[in-house]
């Protein structure tokens, strides 16, 4: 258990937020998720890496209710302490999750951005999905988070494709924090941004998740992210966990021979 899991403990949530029970989605033979396990405190970052095809993005989509699985337990600890099975739930539960215990940060962010609406509505949106219809309160709110994440207020009205790769990044974290929520998938949050942008989205990032308090589920293939973010680390392949443990340790002296090679960067992400 992190330092952050251990503080929430101390402060009584002596429980972790999501636990995963021999979690499997197989397409082929080593291909998908076979047989995970884990738990998710409050305040951890999970780190998940491997090469491509190690099954990272499906576990990803299981975990937060884009794929069913084919068996296996995902078990969610709501805000009143009552015990979710993500999958015994109903469709309309599920979606009541996304839009607001839960968040999605896609590695491209068209995939979790409306286009077509501009820069405060994307916010707002999501606001209003939980009931908030003061327009004035939205706006607000709206300027308030592109501060937040670094843009210009006066762009709250220009559409999502004026802006650039890393801007548009940066407004879909914002749109999914908006509700507050204590649980964030994020797939490949720096994919295609140059090494520039890259390092100030991570730094942001990481200053969002220690103020929020956030538990994150991070799929990386770039171990520079997973060290800068993650607490605890999870490297995959052909499906399964081959090495799991405190992301500093794994990436200084790993055990698993796969974790070698990543680590060495024998293997190509």
């Amino acid at each position: 258990m992190t330092n952050a899991a251990m503080a929430m403990t101390e402060e009584g949530l002596a429980e972790p937020l999501l636990k995963v029970n021999d979690l499997r989605k197989l397409y082929a033979p080593g291909k998908g998720v076979d047989g995970v396990d884990f738990e998710l405190w409050p305040g951890e970052v999970l780190g998940i890496v491997g090469e491509s095809g190690s099954g990272k993005t499906t576990l990803l989509q299981c975990l937060s209710g884009m794929l069913t699985p084919d068996s296996g337990q995902i078990e969610y600890t709501g805000k009143q302490g009552d015990k979710l099975d993500i999958y015994k739930i109903t469709e309309s539960q599920r979606r009541l999750l996304l839009r607001t215990d839960w968040g999605i940060v896609h590695q491209h962010p068209r995939d979790g951005l409306r286009m077509g609406v501009s820069a405060g509505a994307n916010i707002g949106e999501r606001l209003m999905a939980i009931g908030e219809r003061h327009y004035g309160t939205l706006r607000s709110t709206g300027e308030a988070w592109l501060r937040e994440v670094e843009i210009d207020t006066a762009r709250i009205d220009d559409l999502p494709r004026t802006f650039s790769g890393g801007m548009q990044q940066r407004l879909q974290i914002a749109r999914n924090l908006v509700t507050q929520p204590r649980l964030v998938f994020m797939d490949e949050p720096t994919g295609g941004l140059d090494v520039s942008v890259q390092a100030r989205l991570l730094d942001m990032l990481r200053n969002l998740v220690v103020d929020l308090g956030l538990s994150v589920v991070l799929v990386t293939h770039d171990l520079a992210v997973a060290r800068l973010l993650s607490h605890q680390l999870m490297v995959m392949r052909g499906g399964k966990v081959v090495e799991q443990g405190l992301t500093d340790q794994i990436l200084d002296d790993p055990q698993h021979p796969y974790s070698q090679l990543l680590v060495s960067s024998v293997l190509t992400p």
